[in-house]
């Protein structure tokens, strides 16, 4: 037992993403029945779904699960309501910054965990009395900051104290091995955990992401700085035309919404935003939860146990 799984009381320190529109209760409730940490992802729904997703997580699992703020969500004070209501054991927080929910969440007794992308980010969380920090480094899926993850996991880790959960790039046993190499006592992964059995994602998503190969991502909005990476597709070639026409930033992000909603609704991968990292290439294929949980822990304890390394 390490740090963060004794404080989420998680049997693995393996954490699902919080991808919007894909992070569903089932999804949730799978992983943290592997073993791992579930997490629901509330940006884009109304309060009200947001509490009916964590019911159905109670009833699928007895298990600790999370919720993930998209800060920026105009709906997330009401979110904050429902999640303290209902209860809740952890949040995981992103696009923007927790204080002013900080109060209200330690006095319900809630975990927090944001998500940072640099160090004076981490540094500021720890000093506001988050408990843990999940860093992540562009090569994950969905919103990325500036830094890749072996360059940025280790400065984190030497630069706070709290727990440090490694996150962008990770999608096997060798992934979470260099994680906690660099200083990380916990692993996210978003991208082998989309195309889950329990994922709502359909097969054309899947398929998308057990062909890619290690150049089928692009990263898109970087000129709004909002960037973002996706399977190259014909919907990443028309952002990036609106980026060149110089769209507001409020325009492309609809575009872009417009596009996860086709991806993971209507199955179009296509005409579809299909969030994926860079990792993607080394996917080739669709597991359950519980086997993408098993078979991360395994790969890694057998690395760890095996590998010889030679310097000399």
């Amino acid at each position: 037992m390490n740090r963060v799984t004794k404080l989420l009381d998680i049997k693995y320190p393996i954490i699902q993403g919080a991808m919007q529109e894909v992070a569903t209760a089932e999804l949730a409730a799978a992983v943290s029945n592997g073993g791992g940490l579930g997490i629901i992802a509330a940006g884009g729904k109304k309060p009200e779904e947001v509490r009916e997703e964590i019911k159905k997580a109670k009833k699928l699992t007895k298990e600790t699960f999370a919720v993930n703020l998209m800060l920026m969500d105009p709906n997330t004070p009401d979110v904050v309501k429902v999640v303290i209501e209902e209860g809740v054991k952890v949040v995981t927080t992103g696009a923007g910054t927790p204080k002013n929910y900080m109060k209200d969440l330690k006095a319900a007794n809630i975990i927090v965990m944001p998500v940072v992308p640099n160090v004076k980010i981490a540094k500021k969380m720890e000093a506001m009395g988050v408990d843990a920090v999940i860093v992540e480094g562009m090569e994950g899926g969905g919103h990325i900051g500036s830094l890749t993850s072996m360059v940025l996991w280790p400065q984190v880790a030497d630069a706070v104290s709290i727990p440090l959960i490694a996150a962008g790039g990770i999608g096997d046993g060798r992934g979470v091995v260099s994680a906690f190499v660099a200083g990380a006592e916990g692993v996210q992964c978003g991208t082998i955990f989309s195309i889950a059995k329990e994922s709502p994602v359909g097969d054309n998503w899947r398929n998308a992401v057990i062909d890619a190969t290690d150049s089928s991502t692009i990263v898109v909005g970087q000129t709004i700085r909002d960037a973002s990476r996706a399977i190259k597709n014909r919907k990443t070639d028309q952002l990036l035309e609106l980026e060149e026409e110089k769209v507001s930033r409020e325009e492309f992000n609809e575009s872009m919404n417009v596009g996860l909603r086709n991806a993971v609704r209507k199955d179009n991968a296509d005409t579809g935003v299909l969030f994926s990292g860079a990792i993607s290439g080394l996917i080739k294929e669709s597991q359950s939860a519980g086997e993408i949980v098993s078979s991360l822990v395994n790969q890694a304890k057998d690395i760890i146990d095996n590998k010889k390394i030679e310097l000399n």
